[in-house]
Order: structure tokens, then C-alpha cells, then sequence
């Protein structure tokens, strides 16, 4: 999902051959992750309506709803999540309650779908996938939305666990190591003795291993490489260093230019000469 450029008609007619066209999941996040929600919502609901035995359809439209409640309310802006203090005193943002009954409704559908198959073909990557999304949706609006950080850390600790069981059957789904990444930067920031009492209840809470697997997912990931990316910009943002939070922003950036999160955040970054490195951005 990077952005590659050829020089010369003959390199491009060659490259047309060899490239083949996204799928319709693939249209309906980059619409998502450029903020076009009807558009996104509108391919999800296309991809359901011709197969409707998969439970990625519903899930990913789940998504969009999510992303549509967080540009609303501006829970993305990088202040909430560098800033220790302002994460901790957020206030309750008020959701829309439409938005949470179809936002349930599509994760309710995704489970059932998801559970239907697993039923059959308990090694399917792609059912478990949909329940690892489920999980980490859930997590988020829970977390993000509803300010109940306790109540989403156990849908963290599952989505991790279902990660995990999901690697061993398929180590190449990049999108699942998310996941693992997630919880374990997250409660690395926690106090020591905090952190301590997470691992006693069996969280995991190591700052290099959830960075490592954000980079995986940054790096090979599929439909949440974005996410991850934007994520890494965060911890970049967090650790200070600019020059790699600038590298992930203005790849972000170009890759999808309607998307004003990307833009206001480099935005907020001092100017630099210095070249910067390349994180994976392309």
C-alpha cells in the first residue's frame, strides 16, 4: 500500500501487468483511513452483500464507524497520548449513540460469522483475524470512547492471547501482531509497580517487544499498516525523536491527502534540515 514511482512508459505498462488491482477491502480502508466514512461504509456493505459468509466484511465496517467517532471527537490528536496528565484528566467524550448501536451490530455480526466458520475450519486466519479485529475494536472504544481503561484492558489481554494462537497457525498474518504490540507498549508506560501488578495478571508490558511488533505490522501488515504506522509516529512523538515522527507523518501524509490528522500533526513539528531516515514509510 506504498506509493511507487516509475520512470518510463515501458516500466509502467510492465508494472500495470504485475500489480494487481486492491481488493474491495482494500478500497474500503484506504477510504477509511482518508475519511471518506460513507464511501468506506458504502464498500464495506457491497463486500457483505457478495459474500456474506465472511466475517471480515462486517468487522471492517466496524472500523469505519470507529474511525468516524474518533475523527468526530478528535481522540486521535497526538496532545492525548504524549501528554500522561491530559490522557489521565480527558474528559468522557460524548458519543453518538446511532453510531454505537451500528458499531455493536457490525462487531455482533462479525463474531457470529466469524464463529460460524471457525466451527468448520478452526484453522481459518481469516475468521480469527475478524475476532482479533473484534477484540481490538472493542478495546478501543472502550478505552477511547467510553473511558473505561480497566474494563478495555481485558479485551486487550484477549485480543493478545487470540494473536498469539492466531501466529502459530499463520506467522505471515502481519496484522495480528498489532495486537501484541499494542498491549505491550501501552503498559510499558505504566509505573513499575503498576506494571507489575498487570503482569501478575498475566498483561504483558514491554516497551521493545510492543515496538517490535507495531514495526512488524508498520512494515508487512495488510489492512491496519497504517494504523500501526501512525502508532509508531506516537511513540516517536513520545520518545522525542522528531525526525522519525516526521518520516512516518509525511508518508502517512502523502498516502492519504485527505486526511487532516497527518497534515496538523507535522504541522506541530519543529522544521528540520537534517535528511531524515526511512521507517518504513514507503
Amino acid at each position: 500500500m506504498s506509493f511507487v514511482f516509475i520512470c518510463g512508459a515501458s516500466l509502467m505498462l510492465a508494472a500495470q501487468d504485475t500489480v494487481p488491482a486492491p481488493s474491495p477491502l482494500d478500497t474500503g480502508f484506504n477510504q477509511m483511513y482518508d475519511l471518506q466514512f460513507d464511501a468506506a461504509h458504502k464498500t464495506f456493505a457491497e463486500y457483505e452483500r457478495t459474500h456474506p459468509e465472511d466475517p471480515m466484511g462486517p468487522v471492517s465496517d466496524a472500523a469505519a464507524y470507529l474511525f468516524a467517532e474518533f475523527d468526530r471527537l478528535h481522540v486521535l490528536e497526538s496532545e492525548l497520548f504524549v501528554d500522561d496528565e491530559k490522557y489521565e484528566n480527558r474528559e468522557k467524550v460524548p458519543p453518538d449513540p446511532k453510531v454505537k448501536i451500528a458499531f455493536d451490530n457490525s462487531l455482533a455480526r462479525a463474531t457470529k460469522l466469524a464463529d460460524a466458520v471457525l466451527a468448520k475450519q478452526p484453522r481459518n486466519s481469516d475468521a480469527l483475524l475478524a475476532k482479533v479485529l473484534v477484540l481490538g475494536l472493542t478495546a478501543d472504544y472502550v478505552a477511547l470512547i467510553e473511558k473505561k481503561d480497566l474494563k478495555a484492558l481485558s479485551f486487550v489481554k484477549e485480543g493478545r492471547t487470540q494473536a498469539e494462537n492466531l501466529l502459530k497457525i499463520d506467522p505471515n498474518c502481519y496484522d495480528a501482531y498489532i495486537a501484541i504490540g499494542v498491549e505491550n507498549y501501552l503498559l510499558s508506560l505504566k509505573p513499575a509497580p503498576v506494571r507489575w501488578l498487570l503482569k501478575l495478571t498475566g498483561a504483558q508490558a514491554d516497551k521493545q517487544t510492543g515496538i517490535e511488533n507495531l514495526q512488524r505490522t508498520a512494515a508487512h501488515g495488510h489492512y491496519l499498516k497504517p494504523y500501526a504506522r501512525m502508532l509508531l509516529a506516537v511513540a516517536a512523538l513520545r520518545d522525542k525523536d522528531d525526525a522519525k515522527a516526521r518520516a512516518l507523518l509525511q508518508g502517512l501524509s502523502a498516502q492519504y491527502p485527505q486526511n487532516r490528522l497527518y497534515a496538523q500533526e507535522l504541522a506541530k513539528l519543529k522544521p528540520t534540515q537534517a535528511p531524515s531516515r526511512d521507517y518504513g514509510t514507503h
